[in-house]
């Protein structure tokens, strides 16, 4: 868990701190469009007006919309919940969203603000019909960690569902530990969870 942790807080990293620069395809391709939502967030961490932790609530507000431009939170949810996401009402479907967005924003958000430096280079893209791989190196602790980007095209914009680090993927990890959950408490179970480990953030007891 401690290895899962750590591959996840460097996930993030990787989400928010771009150095790299790379050109493949035309203007439209994955990572031109993956670049522009970097930018912003790297915008937001260094705009004074919200250093702080009183402009806490406005700065990871403001990344998290910056992140939803480019990043499908409603795919990487559906992936996630597996076969019960065909299961639940629409409501129930919008109410899981919500809070799987909150849970990442509560567990991982917070690590962004302690990272910075992180050197990333960008060294391939893979196109295939509708689907897009984009494969960085970051920089951590003199290794150079493999991340890739897993892409889907909707309409005429490339959007994020889910990331692989060195062969770990975030959408996998989350499945098998809801599928455990969902086999001893249901989706009721399941929910019930996630909203009280959201609660303990918001009452300053959750650990990032």
């Amino acid at each position: 868990m401690k290895h899962m942790k750590l591959l996840m807080n460097i996930c993030l990293v990787v989400l928010i701190i771009f150095a790299g620069t790379a050109c493949w395809g035309d203007g439209n391709g994955p990572t031109q469009q993956l670049k522009p939502t970097l930018e912003e967030v790297l915008r937001i961490l260094d705009d004074p007006a919200l250093q702080g932790d009183e402009n806490k609530e406005d700065r990871r507000r403001s990344i998290m919309t910056s992140i939803s431009a480019g990043f499908d939170f409603r795919e990487m949810s559906r992936r996630v919940l597996g076969k019960t996401w065909n299961d639940i009402t629409n409501e129930q479907k919008d109410y899981f969203v919500v809070q799987v967005t909150k849970l990442l924003e509560n567990v991982y958000i917070g690590k962004l603000e302690d990272y910075g430096g992180s050197e990333v280079e960008f060294v391939a893209e893979r196109i295939k019909g509708k689907r897009a791989q984009v494969t960085t190196l970051i920089s951590y602790e003199q290794s150079k960690i493999p991340i890739h980007y897993i892409m889907q095209k909707e309409q005429e914009a490339w959007m994020v569902y889910d990331i692989n680090i060195e062969g770990v993927s975030l959408v996998r990890n989350y499945m098998e530990q809801f599928r455990t959950i969902l086999r001893e408490s249901e989706y009721e179970g399941l929910i019930k969870i996630i909203e009280e480990k959201n609660k303990s953030f918001a009452d300053g007891n959750g650990n990032n």
